[in-house]
């Protein structure tokens, strides 16, 4: 049996109370919490060794450094990457998208063809949008059913030789659909075997293992507050072959191999895709994140998780008026949905006085809510540490608000 309690009992923001009502945190999606390892690693930096990293001829600066690259290493490892260098510090998913995205644009031809799917966040399309009207290049959506799930076949008719690469996200944040990775990779390599294949992994990350070797993409992006670890930090994994002469972003420090008043030629990876003074403190930390969740039993985790979506869609149906949004076959603990009484922000407002903490809006997913006719929705999202008293806490909640606005 998944101990669920032994895993809440390590995060400290869940005993306290919201409106004099214990915390019931259902937003895993916006953000996760943070277990006591994590906060503690935050703390231990700053009051401990705080420096610069690498260059630094000190104990403080060595410490430092050894810390901020062993998170690098941490992180391969729970990626399977074949190198630590092709681990690239991000400010999160966006930075690592728009990354690539920054790149490839140098890079297409009037006529090319990037493909995204009607799930995906604003982060993994607007990028894109950009990359294609700065080259004249064509963007495809590829469509989803009535579930939610991603067309496969629809998807496979896209591909052309003018396919220069894919972007899907790993897991749709407003709809919890686990997409088919592997089957979509085998799929783009068959099609023309240079096409680049990109994984937003914003929602992925969190909800087992990942490993970029067996998913066959080029590409996964992540950020750090997704998967238990801190804000403003990020992951962006490449191949190497593919990142060590991929187009700069940002230029400065750190990424130059040598520079003269003339010009400047750039660093081997990462250095030459980490221009600055890096986000040290909350790199260690997402590091020591992932190290936590390396020890969980990620199994048990998956199966907890379904145990408590199949809850939700159980008590969904008892409820007059609700529509859910989102049932495809895969799928993680997601429960997008409207109440015909009142507007989402009402619902949520309404849930928040009974200490019950969700998501309401487009889920910078407008042209997905659009695809459903709605403008906005209300949205649970469960995580590791949630349990069924939660999920049957939520419904309890619902009911009420609909008592209050009906």
């Amino acid at each position: 049996m998944f101990d669920v309690a032994k895993v809440r009992s390590q995060f400290p923001i869940l005993s306290r109370e919201v409106n004099g009502k214990p915390l019931v945190y259902l937003d895993n999606a916006a953000t996760t919490q943070k277990p006591q390892c994590v906060i503690d690693s935050l703390v231990e930096y700053y009051t401990q060794y705080n420096s610069n990293v690498h260059r630094g001829a000190h104990a403080l600066a060595d410490q430092a450094t050894r810390s901020y690259e062993g998170a690098r290493e941490s992180i391969a490892r729970f990626l399977n990457a074949q190198s630590s260098c092709e681990v690239i510090w991000t400010a999160g998913t966006t930075e690592g998208l728009n990354i690539i995205a920054r790149g490839m644009s140098q890079q297409l031809d009037a006529g090319d063809e990037i493909i995204v799917s009607e799930l995906e966040h604003h982060a993994n399309l607007v990028p894109w949008q950009q990359a294609c009207k700065y080259a004249g290049a064509t963007l495809k959506i590829a469509p989803i059913d009535e579930n939610g799930a991603l067309d496969v076949d629809a998807f496979a008719a896209l591909l052309t030789e003018r396919t220069r690469l894919v972007s899907i996200a790993h897991i749709s944040n407003a709809l919890g659909t686990i997409n088919p990775i592997k089957t979509l990779a085998t799929l783009i390599k068959a099609n023309r075997s240079d096409t680049l294949f990109v994984v937003d992994g914003a929602q992925g990350i969190a909800h087992g293992d990942v490993d970029v070797q067996a998913l066959g993409c080029d590409f996964y992006a992540f950020s750090g507050h997704k998967v238990f670890g801190p804000t403003g930090v990020g992951v962006l994994w490449g191949k190497e072959s593919i990142l060590k002469d991929w187009p700069v972003w940002q230029t400065g420090g750190e990424m130059i191999q040598s520079v003269t008043y003339q010009d400047a030629t750039w660093n081997v990876l990462p250095g030459r895709l980490e221009a600055g003074t890096p986000n040290i403190a909350d790199a260690i930390a997402l590091g020591t994140a992932i190290e936590w969740l390396a020890t969980q039993d990620l199994e048990g985790m998956r199966l907890h998780e379904h145990a408590l979506i199949e809850r939700a869609h159980e008590l969904s149906a008892t409820i007059d008026g609700m529509r859910v949004f989102g049932r495809a076959p895969e799928r993680i603990g997601v429960l997008s949905f409207t109440l015909s009484e009142g507007h989402p922000a009402d619902v949520g407002f309404l849930l928040d006085k009974q200490g019950i903490a969700i998501r309401t809006g487009s889920h910078c997913a407008e042209p997905l809510m659009g695809r459903f006719g709605v403008t906005a929705t209300a949205r649970a999202s469960f995580s590791i540490y949630n349990t069924l008293d939660d999920v049957d806490a939520l419904f309890e909640g619902i009911k009420k608000a609909q008592r209050m606005l009906g």
